[in-house]
């Protein structure tokens, strides 16, 4: 309802994981990188760690899209609230196993290692990803630990890659866990956005969508909406476009930050003591620069500073 009012082709802010928008902060790339290697490298377990909205499903989707692209079989499982004899069916249907081999964990067991094999033997990469992994039972945890073990002379067959919320990394500490803890090959955290990072995230998903930031939100906008999202890309989209909504609503634009606080009082979102005291930090000498006015619109950095050659815009 608002794309033409503010020059935009495409809704920058929609909370679907589309790889399109995916993040470019450090702990995202380290994440990508690592979900990659432990696939390509046949590690028996990646644990992904991330708040919920932190961006873990729109990356395990970026793996997907790649590998998809280059003929590896990789199944991941987004709802994994199963009983064991459902995650058999599961397996089984998945990984494009006979009907007995979905009654019975023998004979799902038995064709699935034949089929690794084959696929090992081609050079093909086979993976299992498990999202929303901190809702697994300590039963499935077992199963999962068990497939890992899957092996020929030359290494694993079947790379598991465990993403989850931190809940999942504290009961991984748990006594009676400590066995697929220990198979822990590579572990990854997703944190939430700072400040100049979430501006980024503003400003690409913006551009990524036909429009200029520096005509839809300001600075000060900016800033609330890194303070009051506590750096959690889907609180930040969330207020968004929200308050894109709103500003279309008003007849105004760019975006101010009274625009954003109406919505963070409608969604009941307070300031975070840890974000608004980094909010008050004073921001790096490179990155200041003295706004035209007190609610100066997000603009585009003509030119990257040599002290921070990642970042791509000026917010201070």
């Amino acid at each position: 309802m608002y794309l033409d009012f503010y020059g935009l082709t495409d809704l920058p802010f929609e909370l679907t994981a589309n790889p399109r928008f995916l993040l470019a902060a450090p702990s995202h790339r380290e994440a990508l990188s690592n979900l990659r290697y432990g696939i390509e490298a046949r590690k028996a377990l990646t644990l992904l760690i991330g708040e919920a909205g932190t961006g873990k499903t729109t990356l395990i989707r970026s793996v997907l899209s790649t590998l998809d692209q280059e003929g590896a079989h990789v199944c991941c499982l987004s709802n994994p609230t199963l009983t064991r004899s459902e995650f058999v069916e599961w397996l089984a249907k998945a990984f494009g196993l006979s009907a007995e081999a979905s009654t019975s964990k023998a004979a799902m067991l038995t064709e699935l290692e034949s089929a690794l094999r084959a696929r090992r033997a081609a050079d093909r990469h086979t993976a299992l990803i498990v999202d929303e992994a901190q809702s697994l039972s300590d039963e499935l945890l077992e199963e999962i630990r068990l497939l890992a073990n899957i092996e020929s002379d030359e290494g694993r067959l079947l790379p598991i890659i465990l993403a989850g919320q931190p809940e999942l990394s504290a009961r991984l500490n748990r006594r009676r866990l400590r066995q697929i803890k220990q198979r822990i090959a590579l572990r990854c955290e997703l944190r939430p956005l700072d400040l100049h990072e979430t501006a980024a995230f503003i400003a690409g998903r913006i551009r990524a969508s036909g429009g200029d930031s520096a005509r839809v939100f300001t600075r000060e906008a900016v800033t609330l909406i890194h303070e009051r999202s506590a750096g959690i890309p889907r609180t930040i989209c969330v207020l968004c476009d929200n308050a894109l909504v709103n500003g279309f609503a008003l007849d105004r634009r760019p975006v101010t930050r009274d625009l954003v606080l109406d919505v963070c009082r409608d969604f009941d979102l307070g300031a975070s003591p840890a974000v608004a005291k980094d909010a008050d930090t004073p921001a790096p000498d490179v990155l200041r620069t003295p706004p035209a006015s007190t609610d100066d619109p997000v603009a585009e950095e003509p030119a990257l500073a040599e002290a921070a050659p990642r970042r791509r815009f000026r917010f201070f």
